[in-house]
């Protein structure tokens, strides 16, 4: 698999563009302009790759503003977990916290379910539930690649914040340690802010959650 990141937005988001023979996901596309977008475009046309769908991690703004430029691109399912829709209903009111005017979505994306060997196209992952940070908040495993996109839950020797909308530390905790410390300490992590990491470093530096 071939993992191409762009850090795009007013706060420096890891969107992701996943690659597997020819076909590709995009996962938390936070693009604000043309120009940030072009950059997916470029790899997704030069490539003559097959975009399938858009993957949310949770629906908080940052991870979410690109999504009606990119379907504007092309029509494509979004899928989002369904444990809590707030934050996606309530993404006006979220993106004027922050002093920006977007509009609301006029769908509902498609379920992303928790589970195991989860797949669409050549893609499969164990979706993981890690909430904490948001109620909606999930996580997605690749065994076979040794990857995580961890989103917001966990970042290198950081977390997430958990002063918005039914954040929690003690959630956010218990979801690192239960379902991302118990990975492989080989797993590369792909966080939704900063570098990459890996399960072992953080297990061992992380000043939040150490085992």
């Amino acid at each position: 698999m071939d993992i191409h990141s762009f850090t795009v937005g007013p706060f420096a988001e890891n969107s992701y563009l996943l690659i597997k023979g020819s076909e590709a996901l995009l996962i938390d596309p936070g693009f604000t302009s043309a120009n940030e977008f072009s950059q997916v475009q470029s790899i997704v046309e030069t490539n003559e790759l097959s975009l399938l769908a858009v993957l949310l991690t949770h629906a908080h703004v940052d991870h979410a503003l690109g999504v009606p430029r990119v379907l504007n691109y092309k029509q494509l399912p979004v899928y989002l977990s369904d444990k809590d829709r707030y934050l996606w209903n309530n993404f006006v009111s979220q993106a004027s916290m922050f002093g920006l005017n977007v509009e609301g979505f006029d769908f509902e994306p498609e379920i992303l379910p928790i589970q195991q060997d989860w797949s669409i196209g050549e893609f499969t992952f164990d979706v993981l539930y890690t909430p904490g940070h948001s109620p909606d908040h999930v996580s997605l495993y690749s065994q076979d690649e040794g990857i995580l996109i961890a989103g917001d839950a966990l970042f290198r020797e950081g977390i997430g914040r958990t002063d918005l909308y039914k954040g929690s530390m003690e959630t956010l905790k218990k979801s690192i340690k239960t379902e991302l410390y118990t990975l492989p300490d080989d797993t590369t992590v792909y966080c939704g802010h900063g570098p990459k990491t890996t399960i072992g470093h953080e297990k061992q530096a992380n000043p939040f959650v150490s085992v």
